[in-house]
């Protein structure tokens, strides 16, 4: 008899019923929906955005479908199109009451129309690629070595400024490549340099070098400052774009990190490649000013609320501005210098840490050698005044912080104020995401129009089927019931590959739905091998159950063997390839670890359950068994 103990049919059970709840999100079609997301990079996503959406929609009585909140996003589901461009327009009003100064920004868009109870499971459809879905595909390179040479550039100013405070005479100091190289007239004042320098350089390595008559210093960056660099510069650039492409309106953007020093802008329904061009590229930057009043901090030496009222209520004094900075749903006025002090240009880092004293989060900032010799002497005279950071897109400015000055400040400080570490990494990131870290050039551009993706919808989802129908036939027809439980395990497979995909929400594109082709017509392979050894067994003469045990027992090596070298091509095709390649792997991979399961146990289990009870079993149902002693006698009576 052959029975499986009941741990494996609770297994196989449990993952069938997950990967039904996993795969059903889509089935459903989409629905009208709204999207809100931020225009400003200080505006936020956030408990506030939610209320007021929420309460806008009430007052003028738009019932939602359903409400969802993504990264940096809230989805907004709606019963038909006139209601989605009602509740945009609606929703536009409440969230950006200044039209001159909008921060949203509300698109349309569709999204599943899957139950909430499916939703809130985390059951959620996958994304479809552009080619499937139309778009603009962009590949960026990153010249990482400008963002080094910057930092290179930056280390020599504070060097410098170092170098003029501790008196240490010098001949000249320059960047030479990669290198900074300061040079000295004799080896006592290099050697009194070298111990004044490193403790306050720690990204750069620093080494002696004599030629001739001159004794020089060399400084090159670390290795792990290299890395740091680099990662930093390609981390601000993809927050720029995701910024700057949040005007656009897309629905779904995808941007991210590809190999070293590349990043991939998929913008899904884009068609306008020239504004799309223009909004990527499109620059802004950062100035630093003072206070001149506020109403917040009675111990600040430009605390003055009479000035500030003035000022909102229209009279501004000369040479100051009026601005707003937000503290969350809290808006605060601050009258501003129109003195620019410091510009973004002389921002070298800004990263987030701890303070060494009590542990808070803060943001540690780095100034060139400009910058820090002019922060020197504005905060000598101005501890216990405020100072903005502003950020200026497109021609409007914005403040994002204004901390007050507790001590002379140089060219490295900490900015504090942060509550929580992600308060202090996203202020790191938006005083780096005034401009891009470094130059990017367009290596690869595509566009897929709308019409063109539900074609190629409609081709995979069409050589899918009749791949499979055709696999359908020939399995029954030459295995009988062998291979209609083989059918059965094979369409179970597919399901377990649809419900991954949909659990690590991966982007379906056109090479990944030929990956779930070829998983169909590979997976039978593994039921072949094993009806195969089943008829092999009972040619030799053993019973039907023994067949039945040996056959699957004695295939799962070869099974295991042909799988694991499919495996590793997967694996080489997914560390080697990049865009598509990487799509098409990823489903290869999971199709060939789904078929390994349901191949084997699922479709062993089928057949324990069908004929594995039966006490006496005489026959199987999988098609002519040849015997080698059948054949040899019918011949000779032939004769």
């Amino acid at each position: 008899m052959n029975r499986y103990p009941l741990w494996r049919y609770l297994l196989i059970g449990g993952a069938l019923l997950l990967s039904v709840m996993y795969t059903l999100p889509n089935l459903f079609g989409e629905v009208p929906a709204v999207q809100v997301s931020a225009l400003k990079v200080t505006a936020r996503i956030d408990a506030t955005v939610m209320d007021t959406v929420e309460k806008a929609l009430k007052a003028n009585a738009i019932e939602p479908h359903g409400i969802f909140t993504d990264v940096g996003s809230i989805k907004i589901r709606l019963k038909d199109t006139d209601t989605q461009l009602k509740a945009k327009d609606v929703l536009d009003q409440a969230l950006n009451p200044d039209r001159e100064n909008p921060r949203f920004i509300l698109a349309l868009n569709l999204i599943s129309d899957s139950p909430q109870w499916l939703s809130s499971m985390g059951a959620l459809p996958m994304y479809l690629g552009l080619d499937l879905r139309g778009g603009i595909h962009f590949l960026l390179q990153v010249d990482l070595q400008s963002a080094l040479t910057k930092r290179l550039d930056g280390q020599v100013g504070y060097i410098r400024n170092a170098l003029r405070e501790k008196k240490t005479p010098y001949s000249s100091i320059a960047r030479e490549g990669q290198s900074i190289v300061v040079k000295f007239r004799d080896a006592a004042t290099r050697d009194k340099a070298l111990r004044e320098i490193e403790g306050t350089t720690p990204d750069l390595q620093l080494k002696t070098v004599e030629e001739g008559s001159e004794f020089r210093l060399v400084g090159t960056l670390t290795l792990r400052a290299q890395k740091e660099i680099e990662q930093s510069a390609i981390e601000q650039n993809i927050t720029t774009l995701r910024n700057r492409v949040n005007e656009l309106g897309v629905a779904e953007p995808i941007i991210q990190q590809q190999g070293a020093d590349r990043i991939v802008v998929q913008l899904p329904g884009v068609q306008d490649t020239a504004r799309a061009k223009d909004i990527l590229g499109r620059t802004a930057s950062l100035e630093i000013r003072m206070v001149e009043a506020h109403a917040s901090s009675p111990e600040a030496r430009d605390y003055d609320p009479q000035k500030i009222e003035a000022a909102v209520k229209g009279t501004i004094p000369f040479g100051t501005e009026l601005f707003y900075e937000r503290h969350g749903n809290v808006v605060e006025p601050l009258l501003l210098s129109k003195q620019v002090l410091i510009t973004g240009e002389r921002l070298t880092k800004a990263a987030p840490t701890f303070d060494q004293r009590d542990q808070r989060p803060v943001v540690a900032v780095e100034l060139d050698g400009q910058g820090a010799r002019i922060m020197r002497d504005i905060t000598r005279d101005a501890v216990k005044r405020r100072m903005a950071v502003l950020l200026i897109e497109k021609g409007k400015p914005e403040v994002i912080t204004a901390p007050t000055i507790q001590d002379q400040l140089g060219g490295t400080f900490q900015i504090t104020g942060s509550k929580t570490p992600r308060e202090a990494s996203d202020l790191a990131l938006l005083l780096r995401a005034g401009a891009l870290a470094a130059p990017m050039d367009i290596i690869e551009e595509r566009t897929v129009g709308p019409s063109l993706g539900a074609e190629n919808i409609r081709i995979g989802f069409h050589s899918t089927w009749i791949g499979f129908t055709a696999i359908t036939v020939f399995m029954i027809a030459y295995y009988l019931m062998f291979g209609m439980i083989s059918i059965l395990a094979l369409a179970i497979n597919v399901l377990f590959l649809l419900a991954l995909l949909s659990m690590l929400q991966a982007t379906l594109t056109l090479p990944g739905m030929a990956g779930i082709a070829l998983t169909v017509g590979m997976a039978i392979d593994a039921n072949v091998l094993i009806n195969e050894r089943i008829r092999e067994e009972l040619r030799n003469g053993n019973t039907p159950q023994a067949a039945i045990h040996a056959g699957y027992d004695r295939a799962w090596g070869t099974i295991i063997d042909s799988n694991i070298t499919t495996l590793i091509a997967g694996a080489m095709l997914f560390l080697l390839g990049s865009g598509p390649v990487k799509g098409f792997a990823v489903v290869l991979c999971l199709g060939i670890l789904t078929s390994l399961f349901s191949a084997v146990m699922v479709s062993r289990s089928i057949v324990n359950l069908y004929y594995g009870s039966r006490r006496r079993l005489d026959r199987v149902s999988i098609g002519q068994v040849w015997k080698e002693g059948a054949e040899k006698s019918e011949v000779s009576r032939k004769r």
